[in-house]
């Protein structure tokens, strides 16, 4: 018998057609911090309380003043709660009978909930420091992220109203404090998941096969932070086509009009570099003897920003790397290069699902976990499938030092014929918004405007979104619609800088053309579950059924080894191995959905992955 890693408390053997558990975990692992039982822990669930949920300051970008200190009062934990199935008006100045825990959706079992409303109400009574409005400080709210349309009341006031379920959102909120006492906020939310076209990318209200479990509400932290009534909301760093500098853009809560900005750029705690000028204006920040970021040498530079107006002075602290993708000519063929580098981009296929937190990681070690054991399986990039993360799991990537393709969460599929004008114009605005939140992120190399077709109402449709993205984005590539051989909508746009197609088992070798690389940009799934360590009352998806832990790892490196021998000879640049963790009625992760056992033998992937990104790497 082979032995497979494992993780927690449960430790198994492979046996002749599966696993057989050979100790049980206790009931307490199981259990959440409202006493039901989750109906699959992970490593993690029984650390997540009322007093600790997800605690780490949750903007790693822009810390203000600085990331090891930062200066904000987290509002995750136990909120009022009170749903419904039809919209009505909030309850300004009264108790809600139910509590969900923030930052979890409200079909998860870590919210205390556990199930779907179209409707649903949060209100938190907050007592706000009083430091944070001394000397003429504004207060501001913050929200990573609320699923899917949120309005936003302070002591009755209207502050904010968003749509978008991946977008952060933030509001002054100085003018609508009492002067003192308890401050109470309520947030308005209307989830429709599939019953709208709306951005939704895997969930589903009846979720089945490759569709999963729907995730409602507020989904990310939620924070206070007092700020300069003139601010910063974003700083961005975008290396220059020369490698030896950084074009670093602000924006500003608050007008730019006489406003400076100074930057400084650190290693290792001593100054590198610096600049200043208006705030209206692009910063030119030149880097001596620069260092370039890669998944070899994940270096990143650390940043000091100072917001100066009149007598305001706003304090930030951010990071990024150096580093250019782009596709040129090598040996004849179009191929993806990194700093000027051919580069196998070995990908898996990510979907940031959680059986105890759907969208939420229970913590941000179990965020760290899947991030970590990519890179130890010598996989150089993750395809982060029709989903945006949270800030700190981009952080992660950027450390840890992996290449990301980031698809954009898909409209409901199977109705592409019926998207209104609106629908598509709502379409293009998230996909806006999502680029300019993201564009800071270094280990970002990609857009993926459509998958599968799902939600792309023509062919030429994926050309345009390709081109309103490079537009806001030259500095990426844009793979316009991954599998243009399937499913939904079936053509290739003959635009952006990729081609790509998907085949299971496969794996695929597509030729790049005279305009783009290529790349199969999904193969893969063979299918092993673990008894114990599956999501209960789902039918399983298979994708090709193997026996045991040696079997799904001889089949991954007999597969892997295609890319590595047949690779090179048609210029294919990099490929999507799905999926590194089963989710729900998937059984084809590299990972249990519990992140419990390792089903396959790390050092003999790791060995093919390294191989494979060598031979790809050739020119």
């Amino acid at each position: 018998m082979d032995r497979i890693k494992v993780r927690g408390a449960c430790a198994c053997m492979i046996v002749a057609m599966g696993f057989a558990p050979m100790a049980v975990a206790s009931p307490d692992q199981s259990m959440v911090w409202n006493g039901k039982a989750a109906p699959l822990a992970t490593p993690w669930t029984a650390e997540v309380s009322p007093d600790n949920a997800l605690p780490e300051y949750p903007r790693p970008q822009l810390a203000r003043p600085s990331l090891e200190h930062p200066q904000w009062m987290s509002l995750n934990g136990l909120w009022q709660y009170a749903s419904s199935d039809v919209q009505g008006t909030p309850p300004f100045g009264q108790a809600l009978k139910d509590k969900v825990l923030v930052p979890y959706p409200i079909e998860s079992v870590l919210s205390g909930v556990q199930k779907h409303s179209d409707f649903m109400t949060y209100r938190r009574l907050v007592d706000i420091p009083t430091g944070f409005t001394a000397h003429g400080q504004h207060v501001r709210l913050n929200f990573g992220a609320v699923a899917q349309e949120a309005t936003v009341y302070v002591n009755g006031t209207q502050v904010a109203k968003h749509a978008g379920g991946y977008t952060s959102f933030s509001a002054d909120i100085t003018q609508a404090l009492r002067s003192s006492g308890p401050q109470e906020i309520i947030v308005a939310v209307h989830a429709p998941v599939d019953g709208a076209n709306v951005m939704v990318g895997k969930q589903r209200l009846k979720p089945e096969g490759i569709f999963y479990t729907a995730a409602s509400g507020i989904w990310q932290s939620v924070w206070l932070e007092p700020v300069p009534a003139t601010s910063l909301s974003q700083l961005s760093f975008t290396p220059t086509r020369s490698m030896d500098a950084f074009t670093v853009t602000s924006t500003l809560n608050g007008g730019c009009k006489g406003a400076t900005l100074n930057v400084t750029a650190y290693t290792d705690g001593g100054i590198v570099s610096e600049t200043s000028g208006s705030a209206c204006q692009p910063l030119h920040l030149a880097i001596a003897h620069p260092r370039l970021w890669s998944p070899q040498d994940p270096f990143l530079y650390t940043f000091k920003a100072t917001l100066t107006r009149g007598d305001q002075r706003d304090e930030v602290t951010s990071y990024a790397g150096l580093r250019s993708i782009a596709v040129e000519k090598v040996g004849g063929r179009n191929r993806i290069v990194l700093n000027g580098k051919p580069t196998f981009l070995l990908a898996t296929l990510d979907q940031g699902y959680w059986p105890d937190g759907i969208y939420t990681a229970p913590t941000d070690a179990a965020l760290k976990f899947d991030v970590q054991k990519t890179k130890d399986l010598g996989f150089n990039t993750i395809r982060k499938h029709i989903k945006v993360e949270p800030a700190r799991w981009y952080y992660w990537a950027d450390h840890i030092g992996l290449m990301v393709w980031q698809d954009m969460p898909a409209l409901p599929n199977g109705h592409n014929d019926a998207l209104s004008a609106a629908d598509k114009a709502g379409f293009r605005a998230d996909v806006s918004a999502i680029v300019d939140q993201l564009k800071g992120e270094t280990s970002i190399i990609g857009w993926i405007p459509f998958n599968e077709g799902w939600g792309q109402w023509s062919i030429p449709a994926a050309a345009e979104l390709a081109g309103l993205i490079k537009q806001r984005d030259p500095s990426r590539l844009v793979d316009a619609r991954s599998g243009a051989n399937c499913c939904d909508t079936k053509g290739d746009p003959h635009a952006g800088d990729v081609y790509d197609v998907h085949d299971y088992q496969g794996p695929g070798l597509p030729s790049p053309d005279a305009t783009r690389a290529a790349i199969d940009g999904e193969h893969g799934g063979l299918t092993l579950g673990v008894s114990g360590h599956v999501w209960p009352n789902t039918p399983i998806n298979p994708y090709g059924s193997v026996k045991d832990s040696a079997a799904l790892t001889d089949g991954y490196v007999a597969n892997t080894a295609v890319l590595r021998d047949k690779g090179p000879g048609v210029g294919v640049s990099g490929s999507v191995y799905t999926q590194i963790t089963d989710v729900e009625g998937e059984h084809n992760g590299l990972f249990t959905y519990d992140r419990k056992i390792e089903k396959v033998d790390e050092a003999k992937v790791r060995a093919i992955n390294e191989a494979t990104i060598r031979a790809g790497g050739q020119p």
